[in-house]
């Protein structure tokens, strides 16, 4: 990925990547629930979320940092600011980080997991295979896939909407008594004026859960697995929402601590449910499973996503309708609806429509943003069919909660 440039070759890259980490997340979720009791799990999961999102929220500023510092370092590694080099160093600097855990697979202690070592893989496929087809637990996964479908949202589609829709300049003005250079990374300059930029907003649901992930688990080590991922769910949703409905970014970042709590309490939750049910020895191809929701999850939402903000939310098209359906500019052109030929219909390219709107209008960046928030309510069209996702998930699982009593083996 830090030498390639075409699509294909970057998309290889990311397929290794992929298959690395199908290798890696499970065998250490398998150990670590190997090494955890009925009375520590809920703590234990807590504490192998905090470490993911300690991960998450640095990860949120190495980037910018190392797109910006390549311009310093010397010799074969100098690349401009943001320059393909820069990007090259990030994706090395990014493969050396990774390469530290293998340094502590001399340290780590293998734990027996009661499998099998004589089975070849073909059976262990087909054991995985059978696994799945338990229709209990394929309707588990249903029911998480939908959770995850709206909650990655939060991670895949704010960061458009924030950069379109969301205001934080008085949230940038707050923060002039830091520093000139640290004032300089977390604030951006936009035709709307300094904003903070979407990464670091969005990095207030890492640091939440840094904060309080820990203390959630403790408060809910003695509830039921399933009870604390319902309540978990419907805080996330609510967030979602309050985060989405809004153009502020203080009640944005308030909508996001919801989040962020709902994800404390749903995401360890659901590993330590798998790792709880799964029968001697399988804790390991549980784990596994965990992944599959995710997988399901993110695959689908960015489809629905992609198509949604596309028509109904993305502010350089929302800015071409209006200009096409409210301004004498689109008099005499015969419009079919169809969002995808705006910039032919008008010949006015997407990258141009907000400039052309505020030539037309007479308004500047921020009353023009205003003005197609205020006819076009992205808001609302984006966010709620995710939220009703959102809803369903939870609902299902409060069915799937009451059923799963009667059965020993899923109630957890």
């Amino acid at each position: 990925m830090s030498f390639v440039s075409n699509y294909w070759g970057f998309f290889a890259g990311v397929m290794m990547l992929a298959t690395g980490t199908a290798f890696f997340k499970p065998s250490i979720q398998g150990a670590l629930a190997l090494n955890l009791t009925k009375e520590n799990s809920s703590v234990g999961w807590g504490l192998f979320y905090w470490v993911v999102n300690v991960g998450a929220f640095l990860g949120h500023y190495l980037p910018s940092l190392l797109l910006a510092l390549s311009a310093l370092l010397p010799g074969a590694l100098h690349a401009e600011a943001n320059s393909a080099g820069a990007w090259r160093n990030l994706f090395l600097a990014s493969a050396l980080f990774s390469s530290f855990n293998l340094g502590l697979l001399f340290v780590l202690r293998d734990t027996p997991t009661g499998a099998s070592k004589t089975e070849s893989p073909f059976a262990v496929l087909w054991r995985t295979i059978k696994g799945i087809l338990e229709i209990r637990l394929i309707i588990w996964m249903a029911i998480m896939s939908c959770f995850w479908m709206m909650m990655y949202q939060l991670w895949d589609l704010q960061p458009n909407f924030i950069a379109d829709w969301v205001d934080s300049r008085g949230m940038a003005e707050s923060l002039r008594w830091l520093p000139a250079n640290l004032y300089q990374t977390l604030v951006q300059q936009t035709t709307r004026g300094p904003m903070i930029p979407q990464q670091v907003l969005l990095s207030a649901n890492s640091l939440f859960i840094i904060i309080g992930v820990v203390g959630v688990a403790w408060l809910t080590r003695h509830m039921r697995t399933l009870t604390a991922m319902l309540f978990g769910m419907m805080l996330a949703t609510a967030g979602l929402l309050i985060a989405g409905l809004t153009t502020s970014a203080w009640i944005l970042v308030f909508g996001i601590l919801f989040f962020s709590l709902g994800e404390m309490a749903t995401g360890p939750k659901k590993s330590e449910y798998l790792a709880l049910i799964a029968p001697p020895g399988k804790k390991g191809l549980y784990l596994g499973y965990v992944n599959i929701p995710v997988g399901v999850g993110v695959y689908a939402g960015s489809k629905i996503a992609g198509y949604v903000y596309g028509q109904f939310g993305e502010k350089a098209g929302l800015a071409l309708r209006y200009l096409v359906e409210k301004t004498p500019l689109g008099a005499g052109h015969n419009w079919n609806g169809d969002v995808a030929s705006l910039e032919q219909t008008l010949g006015v390219p997407r990258t141009q429509a907000m400039l052309k709107l505020q030539e037309v209008t007479g308004l500047d960046a921020t009353a023009a943003t205003k003005l197609l928030w205020d006819t076009y309510d992205p808001h609302v069209h984006v966010w709620l069919p995710f939220a009703a996702i959102g809803v369903l998930a939870a609902v299902a699982l409060w069915i799937f909660g009451r059923m799963a009593k009667k059965w020993s083996d899923m109630n957890a």
